[in-house]
């Protein structure tokens, strides 16, 4: 795999001591994928944008300031006015530009593993992955966004974006206020996975997960299969 740039790292560059720069799960993730594809065990690969990145992106598009301000003096009383602020903080960031560099770094490792997928653009899943998560004595499991079956670099860009965004929702702001944690002090990473394909076997009906008003039934076998479980012909891709 070639070198990424330094917003962005492969998997098999993480290990669960990488936290700080990309979250409890993505640390988890590189860990995983380093000691287990050796071993035989297929994991499927991606790679992760850093902490490092958002914290650029905050700063070319001048956030830091603006959310302060918008959370400073909100009544705790009063679930409507968080709400309200949460909205305008997500709304700046859904208006904001991912930094240069960081667009060109995610865009040359798709295409990379798009490549070696043997497709030209791989479906993936856009997971959030917090700085300050599974700390000992905090819980920030499952306050982030997840994407699945992205399709697309332009669709990758905006699900980094919706997961930066996240980082903002009522429910995120008011828990790192109950646990004394200054809102700007937690960094976001974005994890992007090859997505692996429900596997059928023999004849049965599925829905297809990009046209689900579309019952398709059909027999496949095991040779018609790629190594992840793809049907070879991609037939009728969209």
């Amino acid at each position: 795999m070639t070198e990424l740039g330094s917003t962005t790292r492969w998997f098999n560059d993480i290990s669960i001591d990488d936290v700080a720069q990309v979250g409890g799960k993505n640390a988890s993730l590189g860990e995983m994928y380093r000691e287990l594809a050796g071993q035989g065990v297929r994991v499927p690969n991606g790679f992760a944008t850093t902490a490092a990145a958002y914290r650029q992106f905050l700063e070319i598009n001048d956030l830091e300031d603006k959310i302060r301000v918008l959370l400073d003096g909100w009544d705790r009383a009063d679930v409507d006015d968080l709400v309200a602020r949460s909205e305008t903080i997500r709304s700046l960031i859904f208006a904001s530009r991912l930094p240069d560099g960081l667009v060109a770094d995610v865009t040359a490792a798709y295409a990379e593993l798009s490549a070696k997928a043997g497709v030209p653009e791989v479906d993936v899943a856009v997971r959030s992955s917090a700085t300050a998560e599974d700390l000992p004595e905090a819980s920030f499991a499952g306050q982030q966004e997840t994407f699945l079956m992205v399709h697309g670099v332009a669709n990758v860009l905006n699900s980094l974006l919706r997961c930066y965004a996240s980082l903002f929702t009522a429910r995120a702001v008011n828990y790192r206020q109950d646990m004394g944690i200054d809102q700007l002090d937690v960094a976001l990473s974005a994890g992007i996975q090859q997505m692996v394909p429900f596997r059928p076997r023999n004849e049965r009906g599925h829905v297809h997960p990009r046209h689900r008003h579309r019952l398709r039934r059909r027999r496949l076998r095991d040779r018609d299969l790629g190594p992840w479980g793809e049907h070879r012909s991609r037939a009728r891709r969209s």
